[in-house]
This record gives C-alpha cells, sequence and structure tokens, in this order.
C-alpha cells in the first residue's frame, strides 16, 4: 500500500482529523483515485487534492465516498461539521464574514474531534413536549461534558481490568458454535469447516467488519479460528485482537500477496474465507 505525502503543517487539527479518516476509509476499501472518480460525480484529480490536504473537503464528496466504500456516512459528516466550525473560526478571525466573539485559544486545542463526532453522531434524546429546548451552545457542552465522562469512566475500567478500551462494533450475531453473549478472557474452541461457499469457524458471518488491535468480540474469535486454520498462530482464540493475532494476520496477509498492514478488512476476510 502506497504511503500518503504528509499533510500540510497548516492545516487545522480538526480539518486534519477529517482527512485522516477519509485515508482510512479509502485504504481499507482498496480503491485507487480512478475508481473513485468512476463511482462518484469528482474527478480524480479533486479527490488527489483532498486527501492531500490541498483543498478543503466538501460534505458531498464525504457523503458520496462513504457510499463508494459501503460505510455510513454519519460519523464521517460529523467530523466534517466540526470541521467547518474550525473554518468558520478562521474566518472570523481574518475579518471574513461575521465577527464574533474570540474562542480562547486553550478551548480549541483541548477538543477532541474524535470524540465530538462520536457526540454528534450518537441518536440523539428527544425534548419532551413543554419543556424549553436549550441553547445549541449549552447542548453541545453538554454532550462534551457526557462524552468526557463516558470516557473516562471506560478508561478507569480498563485500567483496573486490564480490558481493552475499544470493542469490535460489526453488530454481527454469533453464529451456532457461540453462546449468547460474548465473555472477555474465555478462550473458545475452534470448528472450521466449508459451507455456504466459504470457511465458518461458527462464531459469525463477517465479511467487512473492520479489526485492529484492541477490538474484541465474535468478530475477532472468527477471524482467529480462520487464520490458525490457514497455518498462521494468532494464540489463544479469546476474541481479543492482540498483537499476536495482527502478526499472525499480517503473515497471512504476506503469504495471499494482499494488503499487509496487520487488519483484517473486506479483502483479508475474502481470504480468510476460501
Amino acid at each position: 500500500m502506497a504511503r500518503w505525502k504528509e499533510l500540510p503543517a497548516t492545516l487545522d487539527q480538526r480539518e486534519r482529523q477529517l482527512v485522516v479518516q477519509l485515508r482510512r476509509l479509502k485504504d481499507h476499501s482498496g480503491l485507487s483515485f480512478a475508481a473513485l472518480a468512476a463511482r462518484t460525480t469528482y474527478s480524480s484529480s479533486s479527490w488527489e487534492r483532498w486527501f492531500n490536504g490541498k483543498k478543503r473537503v466538501p460534505r458531498r464528496a464525504v457523503i458520496e465516498l462513504a457510499q463508494a466504500c459501503g460505510t455510513d456516512p454519519v460519523r464521517l459528516l460529523a467530523l466534517h461539521e466540526i470541521a467547518e466550525e474550525a473554518r468558520g473560526t478562521d474566518a472570523a478571525a481574518s475579518g471574513e464574514g461575521k465577527a464574533g466573539p474570540p474562542v480562547p485559544a486553550a478551548r480549541v486545542a483541548d477538543r477532541d474531534p474524535v470524540a465530538e463526532a462520536d457526540a454528534r453522531s450518537a441518536p440523539k434524546t428527544k425534548v419532551l413536549t413543554g419543556a424549553l429546548p436549550r441553547p445549541r451552545s449549552r447542548l453541545r457542552y453538554r454532550i462534551a461534558l457526557g462524552v468526557a465522562g463516558a470516557l473516562a469512566a471506560v478508561f478507569a475500567v480498563g485500567l483496573i481490568t486490564g480490558m481493552p478500551l475499544r470493542d469490535d462494533a460489526s453488530g454481527t450475531a454469533p453464529a451456532s458454535n457461540a453462546a449468547t453473549d460474548y465473555r472477555y478472557g474465555k478462550t473458545y474452541a475452534c470448528d472450521v469447516s466449508r459451507k455456504d461457499n466459504g470457511l465458518h469457524a461458527g462464531y459469525s458471518i463477517a465479511r467487512d467488519s473492520l479489526l485492529d488491535i484492541n477490538s474484541t468480540g465474535w468478530d475477532v474469535v472468527e477471524a482467529q479460528c480462520l487464520v490458525r486454520w490457514h497455518g498462521s498462530d494468532p494464540g489463544d482464540t479469546d476474541g481479543v485482537y492482540g498483537q499476536r493475532t495482527k502478526d499472525a494476520v499480517t503473515a497471512f496477509q504476506k503469504q495471499r500477496g494482499i494488503g499487509i498492514d496487520g487488519i483484517v478488512g473486506p479483502d483479508t476476510w475474502g481470504e480468510l474465507r476460501r
């Protein structure tokens, strides 16, 4: 996989975070600029400028990229909205557009674009009939506090129990070999067989979920069993995507001649199921 050019140092942190996430999506999809141009209404040169931070990415391009890669654009659009706020702040600071109160530098630096995107893309609670809605700025502040508190609680649990801070979010239901609930730290037996035109270990039917370090759950158990069946040792089949599992996936990718990044994505799933 070709290395990306370094993004311009002058690029705002929130704009940079958006571009980084778009780059990751493109990498995992395996689509070239030419392929994106064929699947969207934008030219390959436009995509090149956006992915290298030369031009700001338009909202419509974010939607079309997500559609071309077969993923939900909600989280990316939340990042785009945050980046647009940064653009508005820069314009106000330079005297463009409507003037407004200055934004303290410390407050801008402490913002986490990914956490804010998760908060914005989460389901919103409806306001009860007759209740007065709070100002938008105060609502955002309360959401940010809630997200920060939740992350702090999860981080504290992770330190105490040693559990990874990110779980697999594919939503794939466990298959016949699996119990109803995945249990962290338990080792599962592998019984790989061929059915439905592919190999299955009975824990997941995933074919396009992304797995990397700290992913957990049934999809990871399935991937570990299939990697072991193909001759690479992922360690315990416990549903925890650790460094040993990543090394086994990397070895498998080298063997099959596909993108070597140690991440299980659509291409790697396809080979694992062969």
